[in-house]
Order: C-alpha cells, then structure tokens, then sequence
C-alpha cells in the first residue's frame, strides 16, 4: 500500500491513478537529484515514495493463543511473577507498575 511522504492520503479507492497528493501536492513517485519534480498526470515511472505495511491484528491474536504453551506464557505476568519488592523484571519499575495498574482499570472498565 502507498501512501502520500507526509501521510496526507493513501493511494488506494479514488486516490489510487493520482501522481501528486491532493492535500501537500508531493509527487508520489521518487523523483532523482537533479531532476526537476514535474511528473505529469500521464507519468507513472519510478519507486513510490512512501510504502505502507499493513498486517492484519486477528490472524495475528489467533497464531499468539492458539498453543496451550504460549497462553501460559503470556499470562505469566498476571498469574506467577512474583511480587516480593525485588527488582527482577522491566514490569517491577515503577513505570511498569504504573502501566499494570492502568491497564487492569482499563479491563475493570470494559467488563462493566
């Protein structure tokens, strides 16, 4: 998937046959040192200037969960870190606490 240098627009659906941006007017294509950017409408030569990688969430949570081995592991911090004041784990600092305690309230919160 391409996408405008400055994030403007995506060039897919109704964008997709455009040179320039319609929002910051940059070209979409790389344009070479030396070369003036006057790509006109007919022009489609050249890398793209930006390239956006998508990958999909859901296939993605369903490979993490799928073995009984790696759900174990997951929930480690939930369920066997042990909590006896020692630093031992990046999840025992203080910014680490500070992201547990807002992510269980955010959980408290979605269960409601």
């Amino acid at each position: 998937m391409h996408s405008c240098p400055n994030d403007c627009i995506l060039y897919k659906k109704e964008y997709k046959d455009l040179r320039r941006c319609p929002r910051c007017d940059l070209s979409h294509y790389k344009v070479k040192v030396g070369q003036n950017d006057e790509i006109d409408e007919f022009t489609k030569e050249g890398p793209h200037t930006k390239v956006v990688w998508y990958l999909p969430i859901i296939p993605r949570l369903k490979r993490l969960f799928a073995n009984a081995d790696d759900i174990k592991n997951n929930r480690w911090h939930a369920d066997n870190r042990k909590c006896d004041g020692l630093l031992c784990h990046p999840a025992d600092l203080c910014s680490g606490r500070i992201l547990i305690k807002n992510f269980q309230n955010l959980e408290k919160n979605q269960e409601t």
